[in-house]
């Protein structure tokens, strides 16, 4: 009897698909998060709908328990952007909710960094919960009557965190036992998956070039009220940013967004945001060329033919 084996393929510079697979790993993050809007009871809602004249049923409401524009909590919430931002900038899209693709090789980098994320979220929420009773005694006072101490946890330990672990995308070894039939249409499933994948890397790579080039584009073409318009100095770093990401998670799937990067590259490559303000010839070239650049990519994507795939969240 055939054995049927379908490990991670070697890479091949042939097929991306088969690269992507070899080369990288999932990686699937969870953010507890306490929740600080709450829905107006069935009775707190038919008063409130009563001063308008409406019927409760038709009316949607809630409140808000604590102030997040407090300091101690505006640092919690900037851990948990930390965090987003780390793991959607070092990973690649996955079809399947939840899930990204890491380069293996920085499985250990990912996990010491989301680690110390980690920390630095624990030391946070341990500031907010020594200000958890001003916050509450805030509260107190803007809800009113609304306010209830049910509501509210007696601490906030725990309450805030991030986890994140390495799934497996493969099927399971034990399922060629029990029933080869099974297991290779597993196979192909996750063949299909990584097909997927392919898609939505260049699909999010294309998007996020088009949104920086169309951008700068605009800031640096035309005037607001006869002046120059203003960008910011991030308008032309977010561009060299993207380059930098492009070029270590590029999976060589697409000629056509490959040569694309390297001309937007290429036009701004020892371009500094002040001579961009100080020379009007060097704003006026660096638009057109730009320009041309954003009219490629609307072209490559409209052209690009789509597939059914469900987005990851």
């Amino acid at each position: 009897m055939t054995t049927l084996v379908d490990s991670p393929p070697a890479q091949s510079r042939s097929d991306p698909s088969a690269r992507l697979r070899a080369t990288m790993a999932a990686v699937k993050l969870s953010i507890t998060w306490l929740g600080i809007r709450k829905t107006l009871s069935p009775e707190q809602r038919a008063q409130a709908a009563e001063r308008f004249g409406a019927a409760g049923e038709y009316l949607s409401a809630g409140k808000k328990l604590l102030d997040t524009r407090h300091p101690a909590f505006r640092s919690v919430t900037q851990v948990r952007h930390q965090v987003q931002a780390y793991w959607r900038t070092t990973t690649l899209p996955y079809p399947e909710p939840g899930i990204r693709l890491l380069h293996r090789e920085r499985l250990t980098g990912f996990h010491e960094t989301l680690t110390a994320l980690r920390t630095e979220l624990q030391s946070a929420v341990a500031v907010l919960d020594d200000h958890y009773v001003e916050l509450q005694t805030a509260a107190r006072q803007r809800l009113g009557r609304l306010f209830n101490v049910s509501d509210y946890p007696i601490s906030l330990t725990g309450l805030f965190d991030v986890s994140w672990e390495f799934p497996s995308l493969e099927p399971a070894e034990s399922l060629l036992q029990l029933s080869p039939e099974l297991y290779e249409q597993e196979c192909a499933r996750v063949r299909a998956r990584f097909d997927d994948a392919v898609q939505l890397a260049e699909q999010a790579f294309m998007d996020e070039l088009s949104q920086l080039v169309s951008h700068l584009a605009e800031r640096l073409s035309g005037t607001d009220d006869g002046k120059p318009k203003i960008f910011r100095d991030t308008a032309v770093q977010n561009l060299s940013e993207f380059f930098e990401r492009f070029r270590d998670l590029s999976i060589g799937s697409s000629d056509e967004l490959e040569s694309l990067v390297e001309r937007a590259q290429r036009v701004l490559r020892g371009v500094e945001p002040q001579q961009l303000r100080d020379r009007v010839d060097l704003r006026q070239r660096i638009a057109g060329q730009l320009a041309g650049v954003e009219s490629q990519l609307e072209g490559l994507l409209v052209d690009r033919p789509r597939r059914a795939i469900l987005r990851p969240k």
